[in-house]
């Protein structure tokens, strides 16, 4: 079942809205599109594998060039279906971020074999989830500074 541009928009902002990211708008999807970053969508619907790309890239562009999200792009589509890419792309965040959050000690190797594509995926996702992490960060210190000023302001 196909999402309409407004569905999608509102679909993948409220997942982003998890890490911490910068929403998209329909216009950025409408020009994704243009320069061929994602296919057009079919009858005015987004399917599946454009909302799988919409989603990677919009979590890697805090970290990487469109020019090399599309040098990624095209070396997972020599590489990987989307389905199997996609997969791999969300285990891996999900191992890094809890990783990186502290909730286990180690990072688990996810998928079975070992190729320059896969690190060179690791070390992106590696950079985003760094990134993710430093957000959320510098929001729990906006927060704690909120709460010190509202505590010197209020009477005791």
């Amino acid at each position: 079942m196909g999402l309409y541009l407004d569905q999608v928009v509102r679909y993948v902002n409220g997942v982003l809205e998890t890490f911490g990211c910068q929403k998209i708008t329909a216009s950025m999807v409408s020009n994704y599109v243009k320069k061929g970053y994602i296919a057009s969508p079919v009858k005015k619907q987004y399917y599946a594998e454009q909302i799988a790309y919409l989603f990677f890239l919009s979590v890697a562009k805090n970290v990487l060039s469109m020019e090399n999200i599309s040098r990624l792009f095209a070396m997972q589509k020599r590489t990987y279906e989307t389905q199997v890419a996609y997969d791999y792309f969300c285990q891996e965040l999900e191992n890094m971020l809890q990783h990186i959050f502290g909730l286990k000690d180690s990072l688990e190797e996810v998928g079975s074999a070992a190729s320059e594509e896969k690190k060179i995926l690791r070390c992106a996702i590696t950079a985003m989830s760094h990134i993710i992490y430093l957000g959320y960060c510098f929001d729990m210190m906006g927060e704690d500074r909120e709460e010190t000023a509202e505590g010197l302001q209020s009477p005791p």
